[in-house]
């Protein structure tokens, strides 16, 4: 596999508060990361850092052999190509699912408007919402939501998607939809960087396994190795507090 996202020696403070410490990770092209690890040791600030949302302090981050770069002028190319689902939906209300759908590759990537259309009804198809495409934001669960919010992301056509915690605000009953749509995605060689605190879904999708813990990467390793014998003790306490 080809070598499609590189983090070099990424660093990112808010003023005196080191949030990320000297991150370094490449990412295949087809390959499946899992990032794991307590809530607040960065995982979520990672994405958006390779997403361009965040400024960083130093270090690179390379899609293609291109640094990503938030304060210059081709940062809206790269964004289209870093697809990114976040815990909230933010779908327009006033807008149908199918006008949310169609919004960024009319107006962003000037795409021909009968061709998305075309294209976001398959979409809906497969992860079975056609029946909601001309209802509105307020009329789906929150899994329906999110679901959309995943074939909003799909629709740009980008080259690596980046999940984070989707299910985290999510009803129990409806975190099984949506993550048996990342696990579809997977299925077909989508290469993708995921946050979760899902665990049993981790071990299931991940090609590799990333545990951070204070801003740092405490283990890089294969789900079975993680899961079954972690090599740190911090990464043991942490499993020790879930079921899997």
């Amino acid at each position: 596999m080809d070598e499609i996202l590189k983090i070099e020696h990424l660093n990112k403070k808010y003023e005196d508060l080191t949030v990320l410490e000297d991150i370094s990770l490449e990412v295949k092209k087809g390959e499946v990361v899992v990032i794991v690890g307590p809530s607040g040791c960065g995982k979520s600030t990672f994405l958006r850092c390779i997403n361009g949302l965040e400024t960083i302090q130093d270090g690179k981050v390379l899609l293609d052999g291109e640094v990503v770069n938030p304060s210059s002028g081709n940062i809206k190319k790269y964004r289209e190509k870093i697809g990114m689902v976040f815990q909230s939906y933010d779908l327009f209300p006033h807008k149908t699912i199918i006008e949310n759908l169609m919004l960024a590759p009319i107006k962003v990537q000037k795409r021909k408007k009968d061709e998305v259309k075309k294209e976001a009804e398959e979409l809906l198809d497969k992860v079975g919402l056609s029946s909601k495409k001309d209802n509105y934001p307020r009329q789906l669960s929150g899994g329906q939501k999110q679901r959309v919010a995943i074939v909003r992301a799909l629709i740009m056509h980008p080259e690596v998607l980046l999940f984070d915690e989707v299910t985290a605000a999510l009803d129990p009953e409806m975190v099984r939809e949506v993550l048996d749509v990342i696990m579809e995605l997977a299925r077909q060689d989508r290469t993708m960087l995921i946050v979760t605190h899902e665990m049993a879904f981790a071990k299931a999708v991940a090609d590799r396994i990333i545990f951070m813990d204070g801003g740092v990467i405490v283990e890089d390793s294969t789900p079975e190795k993680f899961f079954e014998n972690p090599s740190t003790d911090r990464a043991k306490r942490f499993l020790s507090t879930f079921e899997y």
